[in-house]
């Protein structure tokens, strides 16, 4: 099947869902796990040779095996201002033996230290970011958080009941600054944003502008944008992505108000939607599957009324103007070179607007950048910290090498 009629075929199968033929859910529910993975759908997908049976196995077997996402914190909970309850893990700087982890001198404490706050991306978790925390873990004092509505914490309030509204990328700004107040309330901050978690750092700053002036000293922007997302084609031809745009907005809100049904659809799909996250999130030619696999597990983790409740604001979403306010702070602006979901372009207009910004473009990959060369961003950032004095120049962050092939 051609590029062009599956493109077709996609918006036929979509526009029936949001019609009510709910028979169709099946193909609806892949539909919208593009979504999931910060595309669009209607995508070509070369056929699988194996037999779902052994496919389904091997999934089972990197379930059972697969490290990625095990690492845990001290858990804490925020209270968003709208009663939202936000779930955070944090990772203390190991203390010398014997000594306690906030020493007094003269009767005082000694500042605090910096603490790295991790923000994720739409349809991740905080597990997102396993090799960056594994490698900084005990050389620096981090926070990672769950995203309303995504991993450990509770679904948004706004968004339950029958009066469900969308998610705004503001409110993510606010509940950032719940975090913040709860799990570092002094001290230097480093923020540290991926995707929809780079757009929460700079709606942060427009809403709390003292708090970037008086307490962040680095941010790392990592595969996002200040703006323009609905221009974005992710990799398809023109008419196809005009189609899927006329037809989403009634998908969504269909899919959100039948959500088990389509659940069931996208289990039912569960090869094609592995293949398309792979599509979506990766670039190179041979992703390890144990990490190809814990990225599938943590979108499809996402229900599909999340999904749809959050997707309105990326095409609402306009943060340029509010950048200005990193302007004196040390920035690493960082992206996959082949990034269809935030393209590169979305990262260099970043650094564009920033011109003290560290510009890193990653060679051959994608959008989960940070899980398919993590070795790359760890460098990056480590660098950061250096440069704010978060980590000492000579500290050793340990090797956390690629997960990929280089694509051909």
């Amino acid at each position: 099947m051609s590029e062009t009629s599956s493109v077709d075929a996609a918006a036929e199968a979509v526009s029936a869902a949001a019609a009510g033929n709910w028979r169709r859910a099946g193909f609806a529910g892949a539909a919208i796990g593009v979504i999931a993975a910060g595309a669009a759908a209607g995508v070509a997908i070369e056929r699988l040779t194996v037999g779902r049976g052994m496919r389904r196995k091997a999934r089972l077997a990197l379930d059972a095996a697969g490290p990625y996402g095990s690492l845990r914190g001290t858990p804490g909970r925020a209270a968003a201002d709208d009663g939202t309850e936000l779930y955070y893990e944090v990772d203390e700087v190991e203390a010398e033996a014997g000594a306690p982890r906030r020493r007094r001198l003269f009767g005082r404490r000694t500042p605090a230290p910096v603490t790295v706050v991790f923000s994720h991306g739409y349809c991740l978790n905080q597990d997102s970011w396993h090799f960056q925390r594994a490698a900084l873990r005990g050389l620096v004092r981090t926070v990672h958080w769950d995203q309303r509505s995504h991993g450990r914490s509770g679904r948004g309030a706004a968004q339950r009941g029958p009066d469900r509204v969308p998610v705004s990328i503001d409110q993510l700004g606010r509940d950032l600054k719940a975090v913040v107040d709860a799990a570092a309330p002094e001290g230097p901050l480093v923020l540290v944003g991926h995707s929809m978690g780079g757009m929460t750092v700079m709606a942060l700053a427009e809403q709390y502008p003292e708090l970037i002036r008086e307490r962040v000293v680095g941010v790392a922007f990592v595969g996002t944008s200040c703006g323009n997302l609905g221009e974005v084609n992710y990799g398809l031809p023109v008419a196809g992505v005009n189609a899927v745009r006329r037809v989403l907005p009634g998908v969504l809100r269909a899919l959100g108000s039948q959500a088990e049904l389509v659940e069931r659809g996208r289990r039912a799909t569960a090869d094609l939607f592995a293949g398309l996250i792979k599509r979506y999130s990766f670039s190179s030619r041979d992703v390890d599957p144990a990490v190809a696999r814990f990225a599938e597990r943590m979108i499809e983790g996402t229900p599909i009324d999340v999904v749809a409740e959050f997707y309105p604001a990326f095409t609402e979403h306009d943060k340029a103007e509010a950048l200005s306010i990193f302007a004196e702070v040390p920035v690493l602006a960082l992206a996959g070179d082949q990034d269809l979901v935030t393209p590169s372009s979305h990262t260099e207009a970043i650094a564009g607007l920033l011109p003290d910004a560290e510009l890193v473009i990653v060679p051959d990959a994608g959008h989960l950048v940070m899980l398919e060369h993590p070795e790359a961003v760890t460098d990056r950032l480590a660098d950061l910290l250096v440069r704010v004095g978060a980590v000492p120049a000579a500290t050793n962050v340990g090797t956390y090498g690629s997960t990929a092939q280089p694509g051909t």
